[in-house]
């Protein structure tokens, strides 16, 4: 944690790293893989986000540098790298943050919208008609969601095990 607060100021990046750790748990708990690693290559795959905010093609890079000096292991470096297009995706770590990263941040726009903003007032059906709104939070790439359903799961279970991972958590989130 204290690697994130020196390298992260914004509290909502934070959240939803920790949102993303949440959703890479669950997900390698559901696809027999180790939590430990996947719940790491969730909460530190945007550490280096703040400082390449205006350099997207460095984004990942820096994150990887500084992660090699604390020897993480290569598939969570090329986790991090997979996830904003800097390598090809072929692992199943690989597609499931590839698609996580833009799914929380549906969830948190979902929540957000609805009344209470809590998340334990969303239910799955909420949130899968949010997903089928193009127009709504445009930034959460739809396609990159969708592409969980390369690794053997289908879009609603995917969606559903991250909304209960996320809901696990709403503290933390704030929500």
């Amino acid at each position: 944690m204290e690697m994130i607060q020196n390298s992260v100021k914004n509290k909502n990046l934070i959240k939803h790293m920790l949102a993303c750790e949440a959703c890479m748990r669950k997900m390698a708990d559901i696809f027999n893989k180790d939590k430990d690693d996947w719940g790491i290559a969730g909460l530190l795959h945007d550490l280096d986000y703040d400082s390449t905010f205006d350099k997207p093609k460095k984004h990942g890079y820096i994150t990887v540098e500084l992660l090699k000096e604390k020897e993480v292991k290569q598939e969570i470096l090329d986790a991090i790298l997979a996830h904003p297009g800097h390598k090809e995706r072929e692992t199943l770590i690989e597609k499931t943050l590839y698609a996580v990263d833009p799914l929380t941040g549906l969830i948190v726009a979902a929540v957000l919208m609805h009344p209470d903003k809590k998340i334990g007032s969303v239910d799955f059906d909420f949130v899968k008609r949010r997903f089928n709104e193009k127009r709504f939070a445009a930034g959460a790439d739809r396609e990159q969601i969708r592409s969980i359903e390369d690794s053997g799961i289908n879009i609603d279970d995917f969606i559903l095990h991250c909304l209960n991972a996320m809901s696990e958590i709403s503290k933390d989130l704030g929500l």
